[in-house]
């Protein structure tokens, strides 16, 4: 398998195969993020197409100085949130989140049989409302961190912060996130 990085170099070439490649292979994580960033299914598409547009145009201007899928996780990133500066943020408290495929990995391991399943999709549906309610300083970190199980050193990245603010925004969002679920 090529690796991002050649893809990358081949796609700044103008090898649009490679690029597809890359769109192939980087769609559903940044789809995730989007989505838990955005709220809103819709958005999330938006906001991974908008995405891929602006890494077509600045392929060239990547500086090859962290992985590629940090730097998409990056352009995600600020693409959801250019869309909410725009839209003011809105989260739908009377429509259920939809679940990606982690939370279908969670709903994977819950306990056996109907009832189980159901109590832990409940409970599932709750953390990612929880999550949704959250200042946008906060459910970004935490998507990247927990959901998508980037290093510390890589969300940092994908924000602009150093490690030590990271960790700081982290843990408030954990407070938050815990007194939220305490609320329900």
């Amino acid at each position: 398998m090529t690796d991002d990085a050649d893809l990358l170099a081949r796609a700044a070439c103008g090898d649009e195969g490679a690029f597809g490649t890359l769109v192939r292979r980087h769609t559903p994580r940044m789809y995730r993020v989007a989505l838990r960033i955005t709220g809103s299914a819709a958005e999330a598409e938006d906001v991974v197409q908008e995405s891929w547009l602006a890494a077509w145009r600045s392929l060239g201007s990547f500086r090859h100085e962290s992985a590629v899928s940090t730097w998409l996780y990056r352009v995600v990133t600020n693409s959801a949130l250019a869309l909410l500066r725009r839209r003011r943020p809105t989260v739908s408290l009377d429509e259920p989140a939809e679940q990606s495929t982690v939370d279908t990995a969670l709903l994977a391991a819950a306990e056996p049989g109907p009832e189980g399943r159901v109590v832990r999709a409940e409970e599932v549906d709750a953390v990612l409302r929880a999550i949704g309610r959250l200042e946008l300083s906060q459910r970004v970190p935490l998507v990247l961190r927990e959901l998508e199980g980037l290093s510390y050193e890589e969300v940092a990245e994908v924000l602009d912060v150093n490690v030590g603010a990271l960790r700081s925004r982290l843990h408030r969002a954990r407070v938050a996130l815990l007194a939220e679920l305490r609320e329900r």
